[in-house]
């Protein structure tokens, strides 16, 4: 059968949704996913493995709240017009969250389509400039769409809560993980430089996820160094923080590939989230488990879920959100205590191999996609 990826965002990269559509390429699937390129500035159509990646051109910015109406409203009728012209080429839609899954069941509805709901943050709770009337318009519309898809995934258990009330026909957790890549240092790059700890952060950059913190920290402590790279809504303001920092090195965008090899190099990795944001306090994300799979201990925030995760399996380290003395406390832990360093790193290996690979996670994908198949059949 023929499968449709839907996701507001150009797919450049998209981990999660690069890795769902090889699994299901491989499974014996017809995989296109379909992004918005909100720059304008990339291909409409690419080649990615064994699936193709289309793409809608509709300018836009990153976390502008109700100020991005307009051009959200232009990429439902954009996806609306799209799906509709290619109905013939697809019998499966799985939609990426809220900003996808609307279309998507107007198709199952008049063309019976079948719709997976694969929800990356509950949209509502995502939302960070909208009135509080709008976001529970935007709930309830959620958990309409929840209750009519064919089959929810959510990336992570615990998320559950967030849609409690719902009745989702078959639903199942597969987690963030990232392939079993095994990488090598190159020689030349174990002589690079002559910092005491090397840090990674490559994500979204929002002011929310402590980049602030960490900056300020770095600046008292030139010989630690950290490799930056990423997009989002506050990417000007965070850049003109680290201008005169030589201490920083900002990547920009970069290939998937490239995000693994810096964290790979990295001593530490870093997803301090603001819990006052609920989509935060159960977040789960692709950082938390590359660390895992790299090795690396990881600096996580209490009360973002991934403090629990971090706990039990002891390889990390957690810090009050927004508290530099805090995260300086545990960086000079990580700097100067190599064997602690070794062992988080150890748990994190042996967390990912038993618990958090991506082939298990591939089977519940896999599992869910027999079970929503066979009930329509």
């Amino acid at each position: 059968m023929r499968i449709v990826i839907l996701r507001s965002n150009p797919i450049s990269p998209d981990p999660r949704v690069e890795k769902q559509a090889k699994s299901l390429s491989k499974a014996g699937f017809e995989v296109n996913a379909l992004g918005w390129d909100r720059s304008g500035m990339l291909p409409k159509s690419e080649k990615n493995g064994d699936f193709t990646i289309s793409r809608l051109s509709i300018r836009a910015n990153y976390g502008s709240g109700l100020m991005n109406f307009p051009a959200l409203f232009r990429w439902q009728i954009g996806l609306m017009g799209w799906l509709l012209k290619n109905k013939n080429n697809y019998e499966i839609i799985h939609a990426c969250d809220f900003d996808t899954i609307l279309p998507a069941l107007v198709m199952k509805v008049f063309w019976k389509k079948v719709v997976i709901y694969d929800i990356f943050d509950f949209y509502s709770d995502h939302l960070r400039k909208t009135p509080k009337i709008i976001t529970n318009l935007i709930r309830r519309l959620d958990f309409w769409a929840i209750n009519n898809a064919d089959g929810v995934i959510l990336v992570d258990a615990s998320r559950s809560a967030q849609i409690s009330g719902t009745q989702p026909k078959f639903c199942v957790s597969v987690y963030n993980s990232p392939d079993d890549i095994q990488f090598t240092i190159p020689h030349d790059k174990q002589l690079d430089t002559n910092s005491t700890l090397k840090i990674s952060y490559v994500g979204l950059l929002q002011v929310e996820r402590g980049l602030f913190e960490l900056i300020d920290v770095l600046k008292n402590h030139p010989d630690w160094f950290l490799d930056l790279a990423g997009f989002g809504g506050d990417e000007e303001v965070i850049l003109s923080s680290i201008k005169y920092m030589k201490n920083v090195h900002w990547h920009g965008r970069i290939p998937y590939q490239k995000a693994l090899e810096l964290s790979h190099e990295a001593d530490v990795l870093i997803a301090t989230y603001d819990p006052s944001i609920p989509n935060h306090r159960y977040s789960s994300p692709n950082k938390v488990f590359e660390a895992m799979m790299l090795g690396k201990p990881i600096i996580v925030a209490k009360n973002t879920n991934m403090d629990i995760m971090i706990e039990k399996e002891n390889c990390g380290i957690i810090v009050e959100y927004g508290n530099k003395q805090d995260l300086e406390r545990a960086l000079t832990i990580l700097d100067v205590d190599k064997d602690i360093r070794s062992e988080l790193g150890e748990n994190a290996r042996k967390a990912y191999e038993e618990t958090y690979s991506w082939s298990k996670m591939e089977e519940r994908l896999l599992d869910l996609y027999n079970q929503v198949l066979s009930n329509r059949i």
